[in-house]
């Protein structure tokens, strides 16, 4: 496990320490617009944490808490997961990419910069050529983020009965 610096800010692997900062990301509405669409409960946010330790100890990637070096200000989460989803078609076993900020946190950089940082250290150091996103067909900013970072539209599929974009990206050739 380990942490990332960038120029502004720092990855760091979440603890349960970090509970107070994720309860007021997910239980943000203008968060969760695109990403379920409600608000999570603190019982969902504390498993959401939970999951995310976890993945750390069992696949040895996960997500990473987003701060800024400069005051340690919370600005969100980034990282890989292997949710083994319900979705046609099934990516099991392939990282997929999130990363999502605060409101306070839009329209500075900080998600290009943290995702890149991110797939950096997923392209040295993570096995397989290719990386996964799903994103709300509507969510314009993300869109924006995966076509920086080199995803692409792959195809609509449906989660939870509802449309999302699954996007790929293939590992960067000075990775090879």
């Amino acid at each position: 496990m380990t942490d990332i610096l960038t120029p502004r800010l720092r990855l760091t692997v979440p603890t349960i320490d970090h509970f107070a900062q994720c309860l007021a990301l997910w239980s943000d509405p203008a968060v969760t617009r695109f990403i379920g669409g409600v608000p999570q409960t603190r019982e969902q946010i504390w498993a959401r944490l939970l999951r995310y330790i976890g993945h750390w100890q069992a696949l040895g990637f996960g997500y990473w808490v987003v701060e800024t070096i400069e005051g340690g200000r919370f600005v969100g989460e980034v990282g890989f997961s292997d949710y083994r989803r319900d979705i046609t078609p099934r990516f099991d076993g392939t990282p997929e990419m999130g990363w999502v900020l605060s409101p306070a946190a839009h329209g500075q950089g900080f998600a290009t910069e943290a995702t890149k940082a991110a797939l950096t250290w997923r392209d040295s150091t993570l096995p397989g050529r290719e990386t996964v996103a799903i994103i709300q067909p509507d969510h314009a900013a993300s869109l924006r983020v995966a076509a920086k970072l080199g995803f692409v539209v792959e195809q609509t599929a449906i989660y939870h009965d509802d449309p999302i974009l699954l996007l790929r990206r293939q590992r960067h050739p000075l990775h090879e």
